[in-house]
């Protein structure tokens, strides 16, 4: 495990936190992936557990795989210029479903002049083309809210999905 691995260290409490769980998420008919690879591969390799949900995803798609994993942050890449139709409804989406201390960055073709609108928004990280991943990371592990890491993550029972319990003789089957 290299420096970048170690697991997350609650000051003073004495607690490992859980690793970051992070949702990389393709919004659109945007067909280029290759950024969004590079930067789930990163944060995988820095210590973050990375969901990436493949290309041309509906907002919909997006904040439902979001809620499904219990995500902590939600990095959406868009190359397609299509970021200021996107956006909106994915963000109206995490707000409709009570979504609100889950970080959310945005990156790929993002004109200057749309960045204090997309902020706005509620999308903390705007990363262009050369971003180095170091800070998209240091970004991510600065933002994400704390207090979601000290928290375990639901078993099945508890998130209210039905769990079958064993019946006699399954396991002679």
């Amino acid at each position: 495990m290299t420096d970048q691995q170690q697991p997350i260290v609650i000051e003073g409490a004495g607690n490992t936190q859980r690793p970051i769980r992070v949702l990389v998420a393709k919004p659109g008919l945007d067909g280029h992936d290759r950024g969004a690879k590079v930067i789930a591969r990163a944060l995988r390799d820095a210590g973050m557990e990375v969901i990436y949900t493949g290309i041309r995803q509906t907002p919909q798609m997006i904040v439902e795989t979001a809620m499904q994993e219990d995500v902590d942050a939600i990095l959406l890449s868009i190359l397609s210029g299509a970021h200021m139709a996107i956006f909106p409804k994915i963000m109206k989406l995490l707000q409709e479903n009570g979504i609100d201390d889950v970080l959310i960055a945005a990156g790929g073709i993002l004109p200057d002049e749309d960045i204090p609108a997309i902020e706005a928004m509620g999308i903390k990280g705007n990363f262009g083309p050369g971003a180095k991943t170091q800070d998209i990371i240091a970004f991510v592990r600065e933002h994400v809210d704390s207090e979601r890491l000290e928290k375990s993550l639901p078993t099945i029972q508890q998130s209210g999905a039905p769990v079958e319990e064993p019946q006699a003789g399954d396991a002679a089957k």
